[in-house]
Formats: structure tokens, sequence, C-alpha cells
């Protein structure tokens, strides 16, 4: 089973907001998922991020791959950095 991070829709149509989550890579975007790690909201100004910083690096450390728009995400909120500092001092 490879664990994927990644964005589920939400919101109404025209107005998204996005869960961010850990999940099979086999299920379907809006299915099932493992946790509920986040949220996104780019209808705001600015853009709303809200992040499980500790669960996202628990998953990340497990060897979850996140998905293209959660690893910009997570660099622009310094968690990837912090990742690959944990990575260095093992």
């Amino acid at each position: 089973m490879a664990v994927k991070l990644r964005m589920t829709r939400m919101g109404a149509k025209k107005r998204p907001f996005y869960r961010i989550v850990a999940a099979d890579s086999r299920s379907p975007r809006d299915g099932r998922f493992i946790e509920l790690l986040g949220t996104y909201n780019p209808c705001t100004n600015p853009a709303q991020v809200n992040l499980k910083e500790e669960e996202i690096l628990k998953w990340l450390n497990n060897g979850a791959q996140p998905s293209d728009t959660v690893r910009n995400l997570l660099s622009k909120q310094g968690i990837m950095k912090k990742f690959a500092d944990s990575k260095q001092g093992k």
C-alpha cells in the first residue's frame, strides 16, 4: 500500500475548499482517507492554510509521498525543510 499526502475537494461549486489528507494511492480523490492532516482555502486573500505539523512529519518519515501541490504548500509553511533537516540528522 502506497500512502500519498494529497488534497480532497470540498465546498460548493465555484467555491473550492480542500482537505489535506493521508490516503491510499489507489483510493479515489474524494474517497476514503486514512487521516485528516489539514485544510487549504484558496478563496480567501491571502489563501488560508492550516496544517497539523507533527502528524505530517510522522507520515513523511514513514514514507508517504506528497502530491506536487501539497509539497508546494508544505514548502511554503517550512515543513519540507524540517523534514529534510531531520533526514540529515539521522
